[in-house]
C-alpha cells in the first residue's frame, strides 16, 4: 500500500466524511470541523493522506486563541487503515509547521473509552492534563434552599452586563491556570461564552446578601438554548441567526456554572449546592464539569453516587509540553 501526503484541498470535506463515515465519539463530531483549507487567521495548517487516490486519512493543527501555550491536533484515519501509521506520520508532518505563535506543543480530546485514540496519544509522547465530564442533573436532585431577606439573595443579571463578563473571565482562567493557561478577555467572554450567537438566554446569580446591601457575587449561572437545527438537515450546522427553539422540558438545559475562584473553597461548594439546587429544581441541567472546578466537581460527584445525575460522556484531555 502507498500513502501519499497533500495539503487538504476544496472538496476533500465530502471525500473525507465518505472514507470516514459519521463521527463515533462526541469529540470527534466537536472536532472534525478543525479539518479543512489551510488558514492563517486562526493560524491552521491540515494534511491529507491519500491511497490509491481515495482519502484515507487527515489531520490538522490550529492555533487555540484563548490558549497560547499549545496547538490543537485533531487526527482521523478511515477504520480500515488504522494501525499501519498513517496518523503518526500525518502528526510528525505537521509538526513540521510553524505557528505564528512558536509553539509546537500539542493539545488533544477524546472519549475516555476510546481505546484507540488513548493509545495513539500515548505513542505521541501526550500525556493527560484534565478530565471533562457533561453530567445531567435530574430535576429536584437537591434541596431548594430558603433564603431570608437579609441572607443569600438570587438575582437576575443581564448576560451583557459587565460584572457578570468579569466574573466569567475569571473564573474561566482561574480553572485553566493549572492544567492550561489561558488569556480570557472581556471581549472574548462575551463573544465566545455570553452574546446572543452563544444561545446565552439569561442568568442568575447568588450572592451572600442583596446587591442594594452591598452583597457579594458568590456563585453564577448561564443557561443557554439549543441549537436550532435545520429540520430538512439534522447533520448541518446550527443556524446562529434562527429564533430559538421551543422550551422543550424533557431535554436539559445547557448551564454554565461558575463562581469566584478567589472565594473560600467551602463556601463556594456550599453557594454551588444552592445554585444549582435552584436551577435544577424543575427541569434538568446539563452542566461541563472539569476536575479543576474543585467546588462544582465535590457537588457533582455527590449526585452521581446517589443517583441524582448521570454521566453522559467523559472526556480526556491529553498534551505534550
Amino acid at each position: 500500500m502507498t500513502v501519499t501526503f497533500r495539503p487538504w484541498r476544496e472538496g476533500d470535506e465530502i471525500a473525507a466524511a465518505a472514507s470516514f463515515g459519521a463521527p463515533d465519539t462526541p469529540e470527534a463530531g466537536l472536532d472534525r470541523p478543525l479539518l479543512g483549507l489551510d488558514a492563517e487567521d486562526p493560524w491552521r495548517r491540515c494534511l491529507v493522506a491519500e491511497s490509491d487516490g481515495e482519502v484515507v486519512g487527515a489531520g490538522a493543527v490550529s492555533d487555540a486563541r484563548l490558549h497560547p501555550d499549545r496547538l490543537w491536533v485533531y487526527v482521523e484515519v478511515a477504520h480500515s487503515h488504522r494501525r499501519r501509521g498513517i496518523g503518526t506520520e500525518l502528526v510528525r508532518r505537521l509538526r513540521t509547521e510553524q505557528a505564528p505563535s512558536g509553539t509546537q506543543a500539542l493539545r488533544a480530546r477524546f472519549t475516555a473509552d476510546a481505546e484507540h485514540a488513548a493509545g495513539f496519544a500515548v505513542s505521541l509522547g501526550m500525556a493527560p492534563i484534565q478530565r471533562s465530564r457533561q453530567v445531567v442533573v435530574r430535576p429536584g436532585a437537591l434541596d431548594v434552599p430558603t433564603f431570608g431577606p437579609t441572607g443569600p439573595a438570587l438575582e437576575d443579571l443581564a448576560t451583557g452586563s459587565v460584572e457578570l463578563t468579569k466574573a466569567v473571565m475569571g473564573f474561566y482562567d482561574a480553572t485553566h491556570a493549572p492544567w492550561d493557561r489561558s488569556e480570557m478577555t472581556l471581549g472574548r467572554a462575551q463573544d465566545l461564552l455570553l452574546a446572543p450567537s452563544t444561545g446565552a438566554r439569561s442568568a442568575i446569580v447568588l450572592r451572600d446578601r442583596p446587591k442594594d446591601a452591598g452583597g457579594t457575587l458568590l456563585a453564577f449561572a448561564i443557561a443557554y438554548d439549543p441549537p436550532v437545527l435545520d429540520p430538512d438537515d439534522p447533520d448541518a450546522a446550527p443556524d446562529p441567526n434562527a429564533a430559538p427553539a421551543e422550551p422543550d422540558p424533557d431535554r436539559p438545559t445547557e448551564v454554565l456554572l461558575g463562581y469566584p475562584p478567589e472565594a473560600n473553597e467551602a463556601k463556594t461548594r456550599a453557594a454551588v449546592r444552592q445554585l444549582l439546587a435552584m436551577v435544577a429544581a424543575r427541569y434538568p441541567v446539563q452542566l461541563e464539569v472539569d476536575d479543576a472546578m474543585t467546588p462544582l466537581s465535590t457537588v457533582v460527584d455527590d449526585l452521581l453516587a446517589v443517583g441524582s445525575a448521570e454521566l453522559v460522556t467523559e472526556t480526556r484531555i491529553v498534551a505534550t509540553g
